[in-house]
């Protein structure tokens, strides 16, 4: 994920200060130095690093911090608000016009998966906020752009709006909302011709669009990939277009964060969205105060109790926890759990958004091996209906035809089989366990 090595820096840092009951201004400015390090490191914009060095070490050696009880908790607490504030604050939502349709334009250079991510914001608006959104073929330039989001549009299920590439971007722009209207969508996302580096014309087209559509919000969609170039990028479109928003790509990919960290202080254009994955649901709302959780190591559990909401049938959660209180859990419900798990995203991912996941020795080089993950699946599927039922009638002419039909040895059936009894015994103790005691209750693997 992005800002990993940002994170480790700054959160041995911060590991230094935690404890101290005594705070000196030396202590402040040696900590300061580092995280300035790491900061620019990470490419964040020197002037971005310089303000945000200065607002945090006025702040850890004013009164409030020096004669805490806690002054090690307290300059975290002063680092933590500073670099939410830095970010935006605050999350910034997408706009929602008086008199639908609401139109948003996409524009960006090519290459920063621009057209791929105005189908996975069209999936988000569907899926999330129960819009009705309508896609626009607007680049007539780029080779097979219309084609990719015609095919975005047939996967999701989404209607996609196209003129072909004889017909100005400014025409079809028009004719799409028009269109909208009279269908009664309620979101347009127009997406726009970017070209390799910015120049006059493609400035003047996109001012042109803008001059007939009145978008309620213009997304620069950049990657996040390139660093400081997103940086000037997002300046000379904000100079020419007024942005309102900025979308970041590849954030899960291996990017040192500056541009995320710098964007908002330069432009004072905030991230709405950021993209965590190739996936056309892995586009997430951007979180200030989360994200900066996450780089200090503390955590983001509302994102995960999001992306655990959305993977999740509530339905079943429910006939899953009557099952374990009756202890009637078979492996059929251990194969559906998995799925559930599955769609939540990369485990190792996901480990880390809980609290306190940066203590725990080797997390950071954690490969959770989703190839183990498949054979349990094939195992699994390898059975019959009566033994996934009732496990214990498998014996060793059974488990040889599971190992054969599931590509897998005799010793991976038994491993399985045996992890699944002692999950059961742990569901076991926990229904049955007064409620006060519960509460201290750990797994052995935790």
């Amino acid at each position: 994920m992005a800002f990993e090595g940002l994170a480790d820096r700054l959160q041995h840092v911060m590991n230094k200060i935690r404890g101290k009951g005594k705070v000196t201004e030396a202590d402040v400015k040696e900590m300061m130095r580092e995280v300035r390090l790491a900061l620019l490191e990470a490419d964040v914009n020197f002037k971005v690093v310089k303000d945000f060095v200065k607002k945090v070490s006025e702040r850890a050696i004013g009164q409030e911090v020096m004669k805490s009880l806690t002054p090690g908790q307290q300059v975290i607490k002063v680092v933590k608000e500073e670099l939410t504030e830095l970010m935006g604050g605050e999350n910034s939502k997408i706009a929602v016009a008086s008199r639908p349709p609401t139109v948003v334009m996409m524009v960006g250079l090519q290459g920063a998966g621009k057209t791929t991510t105005t189908g996975k914001l069209a999936n988000l608006l569907r899926k999330k906020h129960n819009r009705k959104p309508l896609l626009v073929a607007a680049d007539i330039y780029r080779p097979a752009a219309i084609k990719q989001l015609e095919t975005l549009g047939k996967q999701l299920n989404i209607p996609v709006f196209s003129l072909g590439d004889q017909v100005s971007p400014i025409e079809i722009a028009k004719q799409a909302i028009a269109k909208a209207k009279e269908e009664h969508h309620d979101y347009v996302l127009i997406d726009t011709a970017g070209r390799l580096h910015i120049d006059e014309a493609l400035m003047d087209e996109l001012k042109q669009i803008k001059e007939v559509t009145k978008p309620d919000e213009i997304f620069l969609v950049v990657d996040a990939m390139t660093g400081q170039d997103a940086v000037n990028v997002a300046q000379s479109f904000n100079e020419q277009l007024g942005l309102t928003g900025v979308i970041l790509t590849k954030l899960d990919g291996d990017t040192r964060g500056g541009a995320a960290l710098s964007i908002k202080a330069v432009t004072n254009t905030p991230i709405k969205f950021v993209g965590m994955g190739e996936k056309l649901d892995a586009l997430e709302p951007f979180h200030p105060e989360r994200m900066a959780s996450r780089i200090l190591g503390m955590g983001d559990v509302l994102t995960l109790i999001e992306k655990a909401q959305a993977a999740v049938d509530e339905e079943k959660a429910k006939e899953l926890e009557q099952k374990m209180r009756t202890a009637s859990f078979t492996l059929d419900d251990f194969l559906e759990q998995l799925g559930q798990v599955r769609k939540l995203g990369p485990l190792d991912e996901i480990l880390k958004m809980l609290p306190g996941a940066n203590k725990v020795k080797g997390l950071n080089n954690l490969q959770i091996d989703e190839k183990q993950i498949s054979r349990v699946e094939a195992i699994i599927r390898s059975m019959t209906k009566e033994e996934k039922m009732n496990p214990d009638i498998i014996n060793s002419s059974r488990k040889k035809r599971i190992a054969k039909g599931s590509g897998t040895t005799v010793q991976d059936v038994n491993r399985l089989l045996k992890q699944f009894d002692e999950m059961k015994k742990m569901m076991k103790m926990m229904t049955t366990m007064p409620k006060g005691k519960k509460k201290g209750f750990r797994f052995p693997f935790m």
